[in-house]
C-alpha cells in the first residue's frame, strides 16, 4: 500500500471548506502533490463517513479520460453519477486539460449537493473566462512542493539539521524524490518533471517556437535567483552571448514561467513611501532541485539558495512578500499579513562583524515598530541587535 506524506498545512484548509458552495482550487507545479492532496482529503472522508459511492474523482492524466474531448462530456460525466440528493465530493485533476473547462464548472458548482475541488498546473486556470464566471466563487489553495519541515518529518533516516538542509537544497523537495535511492535516479526524475512543465504547463500552453531559446532563458534565470533584474537587462546580457531576443519577448517568456510556476516574481516595496516600485524585480524558484539538474553540481551560491528557500517558507506560512527598497540599500523581504508587517534580512552567515554590521545596516535604518528579522545559518542562540531579532534559519524552517 502507497504510504503518502502528510500535508497538514493544506489538508487543514480543505477540511475548513467543507460542504461549502465554493470551488477549491489546488494550483502549484507539476509534481508538487497536489493530486496525493486529494488522496489524503477522500481517506479523510472515508474515515468520517462518507460512502464511496458520493465521492467522484476524475485525472485528466489518466488516459482513461481521454474521450472527454469538451467541457459537456466532463460535465455529463460527473452529473449521470449525481443519482441521489446527498452531497457529491467531485475531484477533478488537471481540469485545464479539456477545452472550455469552466463552463463544465460553472454548471456544477451552481449544484447544491456538489462539493467541488480542483487542481491545475497553470496559473492560467484562474484566469480569463473562468474567473469572470466564477468570481467571488472560488477559493485557491496555492500549493508547494515540501517545506523543510515537512521533508524532516517524511525523512526516516535521522540526520542533523544542516546535513538534511544540505540534501534538501541539493536534490529538491518534490515528494516522490523521497521513494528514490540515488542520486542518478533522482536526476533523471528531475529531468521528466523539468520536461513536462516546459512543453506541457509552458510551450504548448503559450505557443512558443524557439523552445531552445525559452531555455537559455530558464538557465540564466535559474542561475540568478534572488538577484535584480528586468527584460532589459535579460536580453542584453542573453544577446551579448550569442541569443538574440528582445525585451518583450523575455516579458512574455517570464510571465509564462510564473504561470507555469516554475518561477515566482517578486516586486520592490518602497519602504519609506509605502508604495509599490514599477521598476526591478526578483525571481525564485519554485523547486530547488530543478536548479541542480538545470546547472549541474557547479560551485552553488548559498547566501541566494537560503533566501529562495526562506521566500517559499514565507509563501507557505501566508505572507504577502516583497522586496524591501531603502534609500542607501535594500532589505530581503517586507512581508504582510493579517494587518501587520515584518522585515527579514537572510544571510548564509554573519559570525564576521563586518558582515553582521552590513546585513543589519538597512534594517536598523527603518525606524517604524514593526519587527525586524536576520535569518542566517550560523549555530548560535537568538540574539537581538538594537530590535532586530536574529535567528537559526533552519530552526526557523521547522517551527510550528
Amino acid at each position: 500500500m502507497h504510504t503518502y506524506i502528510d500535508r497538514p498545512h493544506y489538508l487543514e484548509q480543505m477540511k475548513r471548506l467543507k460542504d461549502t458552495q465554493i470551488i477549491k482550487v489546488v494550483t502549484g507545479l507539476r509534481r508538487s502533490g497536489k493530486s496525493t492532496l486529494f488522496e489524503l482529503y477522500i481517506e479523510y472522508l472515508r474515515s468520517i463517513g462518507i460512502p464511496e459511492s458520493q465521492v467522484i474523482h476524475i485525472n485528466l492524466e489518466d488516459p482513461a479520460y481521454y474521450p472527454l474531448s469538451n467541457f459537456m462530456d466532463l460535465y455529463t460525466m460527473v452529473d449521470s453519477r449525481l443519482t441521489s440528493e446527498q452531497m457529491y465530493y467531485v475531484f477533478i485533476d488537471e481540469v485545464q486539460q479539456v477545452p472550455q473547462f469552466e463552463r463544465a464548472v460553472s454548471g456544477l458548482q451552481i449544484k447544491k449537493n456538489v462539493d467541488l475541488y480542483l487542481t491545475g498546473s497553470n496559473a492560467f486556470l484562474l484566469s480569463g473566462e473562468l474567473a469572470t464566471l466564477l468570481s467571488g466563487r472560488y477559493v485557491e489553495i496555492k500549493m508547494l512542493p515540501l517545506s523543510f519541515s515537512e521533508y524532516r518529518q517524511a525523512v526516516h533516516t535521522p540526520s542533523d539539521l544542516p546535513s538534511l538542509y544540505r540534501q534538501y537544497v541539493s536534490y529538491g523537495s518534490l515528494p516522490y524524490i523521497l521513494q528514490l535511492k540515488t542520486s542518478h535516479d533522482i536526476l533523471l526524475y528531475l529531468e521528466g518533471v523539468y520536461s513536462s512543465i516546459v512543453m506541457k504547463d509552458i510551450v504548448s500552453r503559450n505557443a512558443i517556437r524557439e523552445v531552445g531559446l525559452l531555455e537559455d532563458l530558464i538557465r540564466f534565470m535559474v542561475h540568478n535567483i534572488s538577484s535584480f533584474t528586468s527584460a532589459a537587462k535579460i536580453a542584453n546580457t542573453l544577446t551579448a552571448g550569442g541569443r538574440t531576443i528582445s525585451a518583450v519577448t523575455v516579458e512574455s517568456y517570464l510571465a509564462s514561467l510564473v504561470n507555469g510556476f516554475l518561477l515566482y516574481k517578486v516586486g520592490r516595496w518602497d519602504v519609506k513611501g509605502r508604495r509599490h516600485l514599477a521598476s526591478g524585480s526578483k525571481y525564485y524558484i519554485s523547486e530547488l532541485g530543478l536548479r541542480r539538474y538545470l546547472l549541474g553540481q557547479q560551485e552553488a551560491d548559498h547566501g541566494h539558495i537560503l533566501e529562495n528557500v526562506v521566500f517559499l517558507e514565507l509563501l507557505r506560512r501566508g505572507y504577502e512578500v516583497y522586496t524591501g527598497h531603502l534609500r542607501d540599500g535594500e532589505v530581503d523581504f517586507v512581508t504582510f499579513k493579517d494587518g501587520k508587517q515584518v522585515y527579514w534580512q537572510v544571510a548564509y552567515t554573519a559570525i564576521d562583524r563586518a558582515t553582521l554590521e552590513r546585513e543589519l545596516k538597512p534594517l536598523l535604518a527603518i525606524k517604524d515598530h514593526w519587527p525586524k528579522v536576520l535569518l542566517t545559518m550560523d549555530l548560535v542562540p537568538p540574539a537581538f541587535h538594537e530590535g532586530v531579532r536574529q535567528l537559526n534559519a533552519l530552526d526557523w524552517l521547522i517551527e510550528e
